[in-house]
């Protein structure tokens, strides 16, 4: 099986380690990694876009499967959320996803950038803060997550769908969750997680988070 957090922060690290420690504790085997050109990942970030996240994720299940086994349950934190959601449909062995404080659509980022966006189209590209980090973001990251559309995919995962959200996330609303949770068909369930932030900061947050994850997978993980 397969948790992803693919931001990569100390405080990141600290939310990664607390959800695979709820999660192995209940018997998931736990397989964690970074994107290319975060954390400890080789690469360049400012050459990649949401589309090879989605590459890297698909070729991680690949890993696993020829090294370990086959992952069965995706998780995605943030934008990792929205990742997970598009990389299932690539790997038939998966049977459950869950997505954390995750956008109905990975355009969501360009809000975040509106003040480089001009920019960005003239220079090609721009020195940009994310989730307390400063990041190299070229015109083809934006031109590829203009690219992407997940209603559909959402509408079709075909999968068991867990959305952890919290109603105070200022990162992003409580209403990308609601976006997401309709289109998609059942088996679908919704845990809110109250007075948490979208990064998790809270490590009892984090813990509840994965020991919910694992007691709720354990239903639909044949």
């Amino acid at each position: 099986m397969k948790c992803s957090q693919p931001e990569s922060m100390n405080l990141k690290k600290g939310v990664q380690k607390r959800l695979s420690q709820a999660l192995t504790e209940q018997g998931i085997g736990v397989f964690r990694f970074d994107f290319t050109g975060l954390g400890e990942s080789k690469g360049d970030f400012a050459d990649t876009n949401f589309s090879s996240n989605v590459e890297d994720l698909i070729k991680a299940a690949e890993y696993m499967t020829e090294k370990f086994y086959a992952p069965r349950l995706l998780m995605g934190h943030s934008l990792g959320g929205a990742a997970v959601l598009q990389a299932t449909k690539f790997i038939d062995e998966v049977e459950a996803v869950a997505t954390i404080g995750a956008p109905c659509n990975p355009r969501h980022v360009t809000q975040h950038l509106l003040d480089k966006k001009e920019e960005i189209n003239n220079k090609g590209e721009a020195r940009v803060k994310l989730a307390g980090r400063v990041f190299t973001i070229k015109k083809q990251f934006l031109d590829d997550l203009n690219e992407q559309n997940m209603d559909g995919i959402i509408k079709n995962l075909g999968k068991a769908l867990l959305i952890f959200h919290s109603p105070i996330d200022d990162t992003v609303g409580i209403e990308n969750a609601a976006h997401i949770y309709n289109l998609a068909k059942h088996p679908k369930s919704f845990i809110s997680l109250d007075d948490a932030d979208h990064l998790l900061t809270n490590e009892e947050d984090a813990l509840y988070v994965g020991r919910v994850a694992g007691a709720w997978a354990e239903r639909y993980l044949s």
